[in-house]
């Protein structure tokens, strides 16, 4: 018997398989194949307070291992997901993750507030999104704005867990981590895309409208699991990890670099079913080498000591 139950930050999840926001919309589309109840959790689209149309298209294309994706946080707003898809979603026995985006830090709280208000299980905070009143850069670039606005949900989520998604596109993502841990963030969710671009030789255009766009699928998933392998150097707080997983070895892999549950994304567009097929592979795993509890794959990395070799030995 394997049990696949995760105590993620409070929120019980009956097995550690969640699929990314913006990767499976509301869950519509998807119930048609499943029973959404066998997830562990839904992290819904990114919610911005008003409704957006996002990005003119093309804004998503392939690309070797992966596909690139510009879509600019098309969703009903805040207020829409309340009254048209959440009753929706609570017709399943699963938890439900409300993705949030901000231009402010103000922002961040009032759309805690109006979620904290309905009771969904998790907030994530998506801090990839640009503060307007810093001049444009993103929340996630510095530890300072990143506790900011954690701090900000944490005083407008009441009871609801938050959880900070991480962006890769830094030159030191503990550093954020520590700092959004600090701050009360209940959980932390790595890594969101990388920046990426494709140009189309015969119109020397870029292929993505707005040019560039976030990298996801098996080609980030070496990157991810290091970045998850570091931050649980630095981090006590549970970690959802994602970024190219495929498998149930690709997601047992994420544990062990120290994940407490695994979100699957890109993959559910290739497969529907990928996040089933995950679950029941990390099962299998647990079968064949007689683990018991998921739980105890976190972190179970057993690394090999660094080579100390000098640089002119490793040249010859």
């Amino acid at each position: 018997m394997t049990d696949l139950h995760v105590n993620f930050a409070g929120v019980s999840l009956k097995n550690p398989v969640v699929v990314a926001s913006g990767t499976f919309g509301f869950g519509r589309e998807y119930g048609a194949f499943y029973d959404l109840s066998e997830l562990g959790a839904i992290c819904v689209k990114g919610l911005t307070l008003s409704q957006r149309a996002g990005n003119p298209p093309p804004r998503i294309a392939e690309t070797p291992g992966g596909m690139l994706n510009a879509v600019g946080l098309q969703n009903p707003g805040v207020d829409g997901f309340i009254a048209r898809e959440l009753p929706e979603l609570r017709r399943h026995d699963v938890k439900i993750i409300a993705n949030i985006s901000g231009n402010t830090v103000e922002e961040y709280g009032i759309l805690c507030q109006k979620l904290a208000a309905v009771s969904v299980d998790m907030l994530e905070l998506n801090i990839s999104c640009p503060n307007v009143k810093e001049g444009g850069l993103a929340f996630g670039t510095s530890p300072q704005s990143a506790a900011a606005v954690t701090a900000e949900a944490k005083r407008n989520a009441g009871t609801v867990p938050v959880m900070v998604k991480l962006s890769p596109n830094v030159t030191d993502i503990v550093s954020i981590a520590k700092a959004v841990e600090d701050a009360g963030a209940d959980a932390i969710s790595m890594i969101n895309t990388l920046l990426g671009m494709r140009i189309d030789i015969h119109t020397r255009r870029p292929v993505l409208r707005n040019n560039t766009g976030g990298l996801s699928g098996p080609a980030i998933l070496p990157i991810a699991i290091r970045m998850v392998y570091q931050v649980r150097q630095a981090v006590s707080i549970p970690i959802l990890g994602m970024g190219g997983i495929t498998t149930g070895e690709d997601a047992v892999e994420f544990l062990l670099a120290g994940a407490n549950a695994i979100a699957v994304g890109s993959a559910n567009f290739q497969n529907p079913y990928a996040p089933l097929l995950v679950r029941d592979g990390i099962a299998s795993y647990m079968q064949e080498n007689g683990i018991s509890r998921v739980d105890r794959l976190t972190n179970g990395v057993q690394t090999w000591t660094p080579c100390r070799a000098s640089c002119e030995e490793e040249l010859t």
